[in-house]
């Protein structure tokens, strides 16, 4: 079984290119989702993150609202970041069953392709978990357009947001950097959709030979 770490800045597209390297016959789990899953009430990671940011994160039916917890963990200008804080309760699990799947598709179907798609894996230092790397990347202003319509809301808004965030990963160019290090993979989103499509179809072809276009 191959293991593919899928990761890139805020709002470059990771799980459009994730979509598309699905299509083609590659198995995929998102690390958000299972951070999500984490953080619902009854689960480990919910009662410690519950334990560390206080009640005021929680929504009325006593679920983490994540727009509040972003804002907490990522600073408002008011207070410093502490994504750290939070990265450090929920990492360790969400990286354990991470594994768990991996190990589970690789038995299987042991000719498998398996990618994980996660914003941090560099910053989190697990990059050596994976055989390849790839790195999706865009503009930032093309970031600001795109969290703005998933989030509907104001392009000045979601640029306060996106440049926040970014703040606390490693800029693309070092994302980049490690990629071409291990000979991993670099899709530039920046273009049109086809244009992302035949991207992946190269990159498709190299991590499954004799995969058909």
């Amino acid at each position: 079984m191959l293991k593919v770490g899928l990761t890139g800045g805020i709002a470059c597209g990771k799980t459009t290119v994730g979509a598309m390297f699905v299509k083609r016959g590659a198995q995929l789990i998102q690390a958000d989702q299972i951070a999500r899953d984490l953080m619902q009430p009854g689960q480990s990671v919910y009662d410690d993150v519950v334990r560390h940011y206080g009640a005021d994160i929680l929504n009325p039916d006593r679920t983490i609202n994540r727009a509040r917890l972003a804002q907490d963990a990522f600073g408002d200008g008011s207070h410093a970041s502490r994504i750290d804080e939070l990265n450090r309760i929920v990492h360790p699990e969400v990286i354990r069953r991470q594994e768990q799947w991996m190990g589970d598709v690789g038995l299987a179907d042991p000719s498998a392709i398996a990618i994980v798609e996660a914003a941090l894996i560099l910053e989190a230092g697990t990059a050596e978990h994976f055989d390849k790397l790839i790195v999706v990347t865009c503009d930032e202003e093309q970031r600001v357009e795109r969290f703005a319509r998933r989030h509907q809301i104001d392009l000045t808004t979601a640029r306060a947001e996106v440049r926040r965030r970014m703040a606390a990963q490693l800029p693309d160019a070092a994302k980049i950097a490690a990629a071409e290090k291990n000979r991993g993979f670099v899709i530039d989103n920046s273009g049109t959709l086809a244009e992302t499509e035949r991207q992946v179809q190269t990159v498709w072809e190299k991590l499954a030979p004799g995969a058909l276009p």
